[in-house]
């Protein structure tokens, strides 16, 4: 027998279920408002920085001044540092000038510097031979010495150290050999062997690529992956929408299933689909088939008439709405809750608020790469300051919505080796076509971020930091993560540049539930697709008891060894032990739509 969860009555079905009635706090709309009341010309300001960013890509030229300002003043009083970066650049020299030398003579000396580790650009073998391996260290060899030049320096802001070493890379890489055929080796021999076919099928792509960009034409999904046959083909229905989501119940494939439903709160930052991929690696359907009635969120693609949907709305129309129906029905159920990315920050803040009230109709509650700190929030820092944030907003003030290139563009930026140039080369100068997999086709289908959401976003939970901080206020009172009481399972991955596994473990440190940490191999997507029988695969995990004192990160890795494997099976058992018992299986009513539904179309 389980324990009914307290909520509100409602007599509704699911067929019925209204929008919650409450009120959204009337907060400035990315400064707007509280610009208006200041200055009388303020929005002449505001235009005129909308349209410089237009032509900046949403880079403020301010930070990325104040930066080289801030690191050229510092070493500019620093005379012993200026003296070990001359120490530097010299035993750099004459480390290139032997290893130029020894190779010439045909000697293969081992090579003094080693590319990056996501550095694809020198896996042909010619460039380890003369003279292209020369011109390869060359390069890294430069970059050695910038990385020295921008570490950190005493009395200079770390933000400012990491945005110059940042900017410095981007350019460096602009010059690199594998940039230009006539010293790149694997496009010389390319060249040789096609009769220059592969040049004349690269500058056809370039033309292709040129037309989408100059035209801010959306490629659509190849037929070959379409939506709803090969890709989110998991077979459901849609059981609710309104103008924020679609709500998709899955079709049960097992006698019996566990009474508790899970709901999936996905990031709206990209759809929903990558937790329901191809049939081999889909989340939804493997659990689906671990006997689990399984519902998911599908946000709409919001356009310049949705420019004030506020973060508010995200919980209010999103997940609150969700849960509603979920509880019409499933009735008297408890629900498990699992948030991916920014859905899962948003699940936290959601928890936390109906903690807060009373509200215990969540039976659990899984966070997959997912933050509710942002003070170590790795090299998407290195884009956010006071400074990019108003710029932004201000673009966003403008258009009514963060664009599609304006993100992909930044997520790019950090991997900016492997995931511009190398394609570049690949595409324009190789002239191999981009062969599409389901994650890449996933990656390309972008969304757009409403303005007063995304200001809310940038500004109150990644800059200031709020929700740690004790700053996060939902319908005007402040919410503390350490009231959960509901037991947690945190995900997260070893090589995620978007949420750092170290960060993500912080939650450990702001909340005082049970609580899993599981840490698996893999970064931030495909750490979490992450499928029985994916090879290479393993994870570690730890539990933290309600109450137990706090375990730092470093001492939590040495602490809990590899486990070979995928964790899915380890979440489903832990699910299976947050549960009450198994049931009938739960046939969704037809609604207003087969699964994967509408919005998931949208472009």
């Amino acid at each position: 027998m389980t324990q009914k969860p307290k909520r509100q009555k409602t007599k509704q079905t699911a067929a019925s279920v209204a929008p919650p009635t409450r009120r959204i706090a009337p907060e400035a709309s990315h400064g707007s408002r509280e610009d208006a009341g200041r200055h009388a010309h303020s929005a002449l300001d505001r235009s005129a920085m909308a349209s410089l960013a237009k032509l900046t890509s949403g880079l403020s030229p301010h930070a990325i001044l104040d930066a080289w300002g801030d690191w050229a003043m510092h070493l500019a009083r620093a005379p012993g540092r200026q003296i070990e970066l001359m120490e530097r650049a010299q035993a750099n020299w004459l480390k290139l000038a032997h290893f130029a030398a020894a190779t010439t003579l045909g000697q293969g000396p081992e090579k003094p510097f080693a590319p990056g580790r996501y550095d694809t650009r020198w896996t042909h073998e010619g460039w380890n031979k003369p003279p292209f391996a020369i011109w390869q260290q060359g390069l890294l060899a430069t970059q050695d010495w910038w990385q020295g030049a921008t570490s950190d320096l005493r009395g200079l802001k770390r933000e400012n150290a990491q945005r110059t070493g940042f900017m410095m890379r981007q350019l460096l890489d602009t010059v690199s050999p594998a940039n230009f055929p006539a010293i790149n080796p694997e496009i010389l021999e390319k060249t040789w062997q096609t009769g220059a076919r592969n040049l004349f099928d690269g500058a056809v792509h370039y033309a292709d690529d040129a037309y989408h960009i100059l035209a801010n034409e959306h490629r659509p999904v190849p037929e070959e992956f379409a939506l709803g046959k090969v890709l989110a083909c998991t077979q459901g229905e849609v059981v609710y929408r309104n103008d924020l989501i679609e709500l998709i119940q899955y079709s049960p494939t097992t006698d019996t299933v566990q009474a508790e439903p899970v709901l999936i709160v996905p990031a709206w930052i990209m759809k929903y689909y990558i937790l329901d991929l191809s049939p081999e690696n889909s989340l939804i359907r493997w659990l689906v088939g671990q006997g689990y009635t399984v519902f998911c969120i599908s946000w709409r693609n919001p356009g310049a008439e949705h420019a004030e949907w506020s973060l508010e709305h995200y919980r209010l129309q999103g997940v609150m709405q969700a849960l509603e129906v979920v509880n019409a029905i499933v009735p008297d159920q408890k629900v498990h809750a699992n948030g991916y990315c920014l859905g899962g920050t948003l699940l936290a803040i959601t928890a936390a608020t109906m903690a807060r009230d009373g509200d215990t109709r969540l039976a659990s509650i899984t966070l997959m790469a997912a933050q509710v700190d942002f003070a170590e929030a790795g090299e998407l820092l290195l884009f956010l300051d006071e400074s990019q944030v108003a710029y932004l907003e201000d673009m966003m003030w403008a258009q009514g919505y963060l664009d599609r290139p304006q993100m992909s563009g930044a997520f790019a930026a950090i991997r900016s080796e492997d995931l511009i140039w190398t394609r570049a080369v690949r595409r324009y100068f190789l002239g191999e076509p981009d062969l599409p997999t389901d994650m890449s086709v996933w990656v390309n289908d972008t969304t757009r971020m409403p303005a007063r959401m995304h200001s809310e976003y940038l500004r109150g939970v990644f800059l200031e930091n709020r929700i740690t901080a004790g700053r996060f206020a939902v319908e005007g009172r402040v919410i503390a993560l350490k009231d959960i009481a509901a037991p947690m399972f945190v995900v997260a991955t070893e090589s995620d540049h978007i949420a750092p596994w170290r960060s993500v473990y912080k939650t450990a440190l702001f909340t005082d539930c049970d609580m899993h940490v599981l840490l698996t191999k893999g970064g931030h997507n495909g750490g979490i697709l992450s499928e029985p029988g994916h090879k290479g695969r393993h994870y570690r995990i730890g539990h933290r008891p309600a109450g137990a004192h706090y375990l730092d990160p470093d001492s939590w890795l040495a602490a809990n060894d590899p486990i070979s494997g995928s964790w899915w099976p380890e979440w489903a058992r832990w699910l299976d032990k947050h549960s009450s018992g198994t049931c009938a299986p739960r046939i969704p009513a037809a609604g207003l739509g087969p699964a994967p539904g509408e919005y998931i179309h949208q472009s």
